[in-house]
């Protein structure tokens, strides 16, 4: 076998292996079952979720419905829209309507910064009445008990941060089964096991609980005006630079994905592998690849093609298939049939080319604006080169922003 097939099988097996890890770290880290974590007895400070609107996710009403009737005694939800236009601002206005002692509208003020979502925040985050806030996703639903585990993980005044591991469910398109299955093989189980295996906090914006005396201590959310990973960037702030720690909750919220198409999941991960490379080394970048271990173990096959290599593609490729439902099945409430395994192999092929395509750009199209995409994150208007070599000035520009 060529050393470069022998090397690309090795680099296939330590990624099953490691995805091995991580489905034991999530068996671990789970709660018993899908029921609300029992309540300590203690106190319900008042939380403001702060819920930045952006067009008509599926299901939204829904999704409103379930935040305007949650089982906590004390908080209220804002709803931001950056305009009368926007699609969604019509149900924001009838769920306030309808649910007038809980939910508030605010629309946002001017456009301080290049990421609308946080352009949101900091009009939301005026508006808050409370000292708690919970940054929740317009696609989101959670469990029960939700707001009294936030509210208990900020009793130890350590605490800096609360967020959740992600599942989806709803799924009726492939798309969206690919993308339920993603955020949950992927997105929070390495959430988990590298909070438990090596002691790094990866915050998620779709759930994130802070203190205002935290967020003000980081200059606001104006801080991260201009950063597209702002979830992440704050999350590292809150250990580096306040010395506070990060809870990743036991129960996940719920990415509720319905009907979206294979070409907006291939959208989607194309903008998210350049903004993860950007907030994480190169060498980091490319050992995550050994993650997606199917395309290498196809790969090795194909340099040194025989009935032997290709039973050992197809082995590693079945392997990580079951892998990803099993961890999906763990996480979210809805049940998953194995009939979702073939999807994995579709899934698997598009993320590969995703992230080898963030190896070398560095613009994304965002809610119809293309920007340029910097160390850590940090945004640009798309008027610079879109691949440019990543020289020692841009590491140390990624590892200020990071620091803090």
């Amino acid at each position: 076998m060529p050393v470069a097939s022998l090397l690309l099988f090795s680099a296939a097996a330590l990624g099953l292996l490691a995805l091995a890890v991580q489905f034991l770290f999530v068996l671990r880290h789970r709660p018993r079952s899908h029921q609300a974590l029992p309540r300590a007895a203690t106190a319900s400070p008042g939380i403001s979720i702060l819920k930045p609107l952006c067009g008509v996710d599926d299901d939204l009403e829904a999704n409103l419905e379930q935040f305007a009737t949650l089982d906590y005694p004390r908080y209220e939800v804002i709803l931001g829209v950056k305009d009368r236009t926007d699609p969604a601002y019509a149900l924001a206005r009838a769920a306030v309507a309808r649910w007038p002692h809980v939910m508030k509208l605010a629309l946002q003020e001017g456009e301080p910064g290049l990421n609308p979502k946080v352009n949101q925040l900091i009009t939301l985050s005026a508006e808050a009445r409370y000292d708690l806030w919970v940054i929740s996703d317009s696609n989101v639903r959670v469990s029960p008990g939700y707001l009294q585990e936030i509210a208990d993980g900020f009793e130890d005044l350590d605490t800096g941060c609360v967020t959740h591991p992600i599942a989806g469910v709803g799924e009726r398109t492939v798309g969206s089964l690919m993308d339920n299955l993603h955020l949950a093989s992927s997105a929070a189980a390495g959430v988990i096991t590298a909070k438990h295996l090596a002691g790094k906090d990866i915050v998620v914006g779709k759930s994130m609980a802070l203190r205002r005396e935290d967020v003000e201590a980081l200059g606001g959310f104006f801080s991260v005006k201009d950063v597209l990973a702002e979830d992440f960037v704050i999350g590292l702030w809150i250990t580096r630079k306040l010395g506070k720690r990060v809870v990743v909750a036991r129960t996940p919220v719920f990415n509720v994905s319905l009907r979206k198409r294979v070409g907006d999941f291939f959208k989607r991960y194309l903008r998210w592998s350049v903004i993860h490379h950007m907030s994480v080394s190169t060498p980091t970048y490319l050992a995550q690849g050994l993650l997606n271990p199917a395309p290498l173990a196809l790969l090795a096959a194909l340099l040194a093609p025989s009935p032997e290599t290709l039973s050992m593609a197809g082995a590693v490729a079945c392997l990580k298939a079951l892998l990803d439902v099993a961890v999906f099945r763990l996480l979210r409430p809805e049940p998953v049939s194995w009939g979702a395994l073939p999807v994995v192999f579709l899934k698997d092929a598009l993320l590969f080319v995703a992230w080898f395509n963030g190896l070398f750009s560095r613009t994304v199209q965002w809610r119809g604006t293309r920007l340029h995409v910097l160390p850590g994150t940090r945004l640009a208007t798309a008027a610079v080169p879109s691949s440019p070599a990543l020289v020692p000035a841009e590491v140390t520009a990624r590892e200020e922003l990071l620091a803090g």
